[in-house]
């Protein structure tokens, strides 16, 4: 059966009474979403975890933690746009298993340092130097095994999973999500309880669960690979390469894929993304990433030192994850009636209208409690508006971007994620007093109006209008021109 969408999209839906999602087998769904959550999981633990663990090996000092997240973001933004090149070009199953092996085994290592520094405490200066470039080090790789095993596994499995059927890409993308979320939230609070307990156990724990969960993990996801043939079919450019193409292809094949290359490759992927019919609705996705209006830990510290204990922040936090997970089901739900397209610009129209409430109210109210507790209203209401244009972005970008592409053009966009994150960490050190809070908010709220005009532009590039007319004018319009051919 064909069916078209209300933005004019094609797709056929291959649907069977076992199937759920739309055209893909419930074995197939629960197996990529073992393997999700596990990388997803062992990603988030040990994000938050090495912050903690820094945090108690190097008492009073913010350096040895700031060096190490500097060098893995720093990492992301140089070789993540390279490193799609590798997903685009290699064997599916071959370059998730490399991202899943290597992953682990960095983390299982950083977990081996972590536990010396935090044991032996007779280790010298220079040693602890030396083991924290180490670490630093240990941290790129994680951070950009993580970013190839996702841009594999979310923007080019999913998509040959769902078999050009949207309800189905959109119903994985919204589970993958929740999975997401549901990490986020409960991950670094697991792992915070047990560094409450002790660090060394923390870090054991940490290391125990990283490596019983590998065998899983790889099984889960190579058995979704032999269950969807497509899945093992070469991706193969559908026209033929122009001179240009192949010489370039003919030099890459010669030359090989070496590290000292990743600054060249990384320029040209940057190119062919920024010239993408794409671009737009991803480069304003990306854009969202510079905020402080988050439950990270800018925004914690500003409430903290505001009065607020870390009861009222969970809680807080709590209901923003939930509001979150909400915008998953209500995402499919709108783009199922008006689009993927014009879901996008209403859910940051919405996510533009709360942050508007929320500054409003910081700024003019007096008391500093009042003002932050309106901040943090407004910027649990925003998550619905941004969660629901990621995920109506997301579709769009998997729809448009060329099969043998789409590594190195989402590769790409987490590198301009990782880009303005680092922004948002820039604008509080250089505010960092509580008193100037203001100024990364207001940072913060022109950035999502920014990414609202970028979005605006695609928007009427491909619809020719923003908003339709009401159906009384465009009555009054018709009869108008009635009127004027009679006699």
């Amino acid at each position: 059966m064909d069916t078209t969408d209300g933005e004019g999209v094609r797709s056929e839906v291959l649907c069977s009474p076992d199937c759920v999602d739309g055209s893909v087998p419930p074995s197939i769904a629960r197996r990529l979403y073992v393997s999700h959550f596990l990388s997803t999981w062992n990603s988030r633990v040990f994000e938050f975890g090495a912050v903690l663990y820094l945090a108690s090996i190097f008492p009073g000092t913010l350096i040895p933690m700031s060096v190490y997240a500097l060098a893995r973001a720093a990492s992301a933004i140089l070789f993540s746009p390279a490193l799609g090149r590798y997903v685009d070009r290699g064997n599916r199953l071959i370059v998730v298993r490399h991202s899943i092996v290597f992953q682990r085994l960095a983390v299982a290592v950083s977990c081996i340092g972590f536990l010396v520094l935090e044991a032996v405490q007779s280790l010298k200066s220079w040693s602890k130097s030396c083991l924290l470039v180490v670490l630093a080090i240990l941290a790129c790789v994680e951070k950009l095994c993580s970013i190839v095993n996702l841009t594999a596994v979310e923007r080019d499995w999913v998509v040959v999973i769902a078999q050009d059927d949207e309800k189905s890409l959109q119903a994985l993308n919204s589970q993958m999500r929740r999975v997401d979320l549901v990490c986020k939230l409960v991950g670094p609070f697991a792992i915070a309880l047990l560094d409450g307990v002790s660090t060394q156990i923390a870090i054991l724990v940490n290391l125990a669960m990283n490596a019983s969960s590998i065998l899983l993990e790889y099984y889960a996801i190579a058995k979704v690979y032999k269950s969807v043939p497509a899945l093992q079919e070469s991706k193969q450019l559908s026209e033929p390469l122009s001179p240009r193409q192949a010489a370039r292809n003919d030099d890459d094949n010669q030359q090989g894929f070496w590290f000292w290359q990743f600054p060249l490759k990384s320029l040209q992927e940057i190119k062919f993304y920024y010239q993408h019919p794409a671009f737009l609705p991803s480069f304003a996705c990306s854009l969202l990433y510079f905020t402080v209006l988050s439950f990270s830990g800018q925004m914690i510290n500003y409430l903290l030192s505001l009065g607020y204990t870390s009861f009222h922040i969970g809680i807080s936090r709590t209901v923003s994850v939930i509001f979150e997970i909400s915008a998953t089901w209500i995402a499919p739900k709108v783009m199922a009636k008006i689009g993927p397209i014009r879901a996008g610009i209403w859910f940051l129209s919405w996510q533009m209208l709360s942050l508007v409430v929320a500054a409003s109210f910081f700024w003019e109210l007096d008391s500093g409690i009042l003002a932050a507790t309106g901040l943090v209203c407004g910027t649990i209401f925003s998550r619905i508006g941004l969660w629901g244009f990621d995920l109506s972005a997301q579709i769009i970008v998997q729809a448009e971007v060329e099969l043998e592409r789409r590594g190195s053009f989402s590769s790409t966009e987490a590198a301009w994620q990782n880009a303005f994150e680092l922004c948002s960490y820039v604008a509080t050190i250089i505010f960092s007093r509580p008193e100037q809070f203001q100024w990364p908010v207001l940072m913060s709220c022109i950035a999502v109006f920014i990414s609202g005009g970028l979005y605006a532009a695609f928007v009427r590039s491909r619809r020719g209008h923003l908003l339709h007319l009401p159906s009384c004018l465009e009555i009054k319009g018709a009869r108008e021109v009635v009127y004027e051919r009679l006699p």
